[in-house]
């Protein structure tokens, strides 16, 4: 495995078997024995160990087969993931849909060691294949969850495909989950490199820039539009070095570096409150946790990747 696809969410190797999505007669037979990953509301079932995988045969699932995602084979495995999202919990928490949700919610007809868990709260202790199938999992559910209609003629759409399609009922339009290029870049002049904070971000959180790939625009235009439009750093040579899925909700994260040209920096208050050049040992004290003004990247973050090959001197 190359070294840049040690990120989270990837390198997992899951065989996604594809060629199987429109098989009626194998996926039901997949079903009979698969495991299940069942999720709530975009929150993936966990436990001591990992993923929270369910037989497909526990009554919880009876009947529900057509509902199920077929995420792929593991190990030689199906895998197959379900919204439970029609199960309402005794009590509900108001932290639902923050960044950080911290609750957790046990079904009453599963084991009481499981539970679902927001998904950025639990990818870094999962291995690589996990990690992916969870991913996988969330970002379709996402999908589906805001593309219930045809966007051809507006009538509902139906899941295809065995949850990897959309297709209308009524003019026969195919509709496909979709995932939405972003750039981060490590931006660097000398021995610095360029970070930034947005404006309502936690004190002291600082990260590399990151921007939406536009219609019609190259990876490396996109870089220098975003650096400049955020900064008005000028930026001439561009390199890419790793990607990450990133499903919250359906990004695809092209980590770059890039050579900046200019170091005056005039922040976009509209989209960062402040930017700074941190050289080498001031970034080796912020990973230390040596830092008062400074916070680490997030773990699992690629943002964190970029940043610990720059130190290494693995960029290029």
């Amino acid at each position: 495995m190359r070294l840049a696809e040690r990120v989270t969410f990837g390198g997992g190797g899951l065989d996604r078997a594809a060629h199987r999505r429109g098989d009626a007669a194998w996926l039901a037979e997949a079903w009979a024995g698969a495991q299940v990953l069942p999720l709530w509301r975009g929150k993936p079932l966990f436990g001591a160990e990992g993923l929270g995988w369910v037989a497909s045969a526990h009554p919880l699932l009876a009947g529900r087969s057509a509902e199920a995602v077929f995420l792929g084979l593991s190990g030689g495995s199906p895998k197959f993931a379900i919204e439970l999202s029609d199960w309402v919990p005794a009590e509900m928490p108001e932290t639902l849909g923050l960044f950080l949700d911290p609750s957790e919610q046990r079904h009453p007809d599963l084991p009481g060691d499981l539970s679902f868990r927001e998904l950025r709260r639990e990818m870094t202790r999962l291995v690589p294949v996990e990690a992916e199938l969870a991913a996988t999992a969330k970002g379709l559910f996402d999908w589906h969850r805001g593309h219930g209609f045809c966007a051809r003629c507006g009538q509902p759409s139906r899941p295809a495909e065995a949850g990897w399609q959309r297709r209308c009922p009524g003019c026969g339009a195919p509709h496909f989950p979709r995932t939405d290029p972003v750039v981060i870049m490590l931006v660097r002049r000398g021995n610095a490199v360029l970070l930034g904070r947005a404006p309502g971000w936690a004190e002291g959180m600082f990260s590399l820039l990151a921007g939406f790939v536009e219609p019609g625009e190259t990876v490396e235009a996109a870089v220098r539009r975003e650096v400049a439009e955020e900064t008005g750093v000028r930026v001439g040579q561009v390199g890419y070095l790793a990607s990450q899925p990133w499903p919250f909700p359906a990004s695809l994260m092209l980590g770059c570096w890039a050579e900046a040209e200019t170091d005056r920096i005039t922040p976009d208050p509209a989209e960062i409150e402040e930017a700074r050049w941190v050289g080498r040992e001031d970034m080796l004290a912020v990973l230390a946790g040596e830092r008062t003004d400074m916070q680490p990247p997030r773990p699992g973050a690629i943002a964190g990747f970029l940043i610990r090959m720059w130190l290494a001197d693995r960029l290029d």
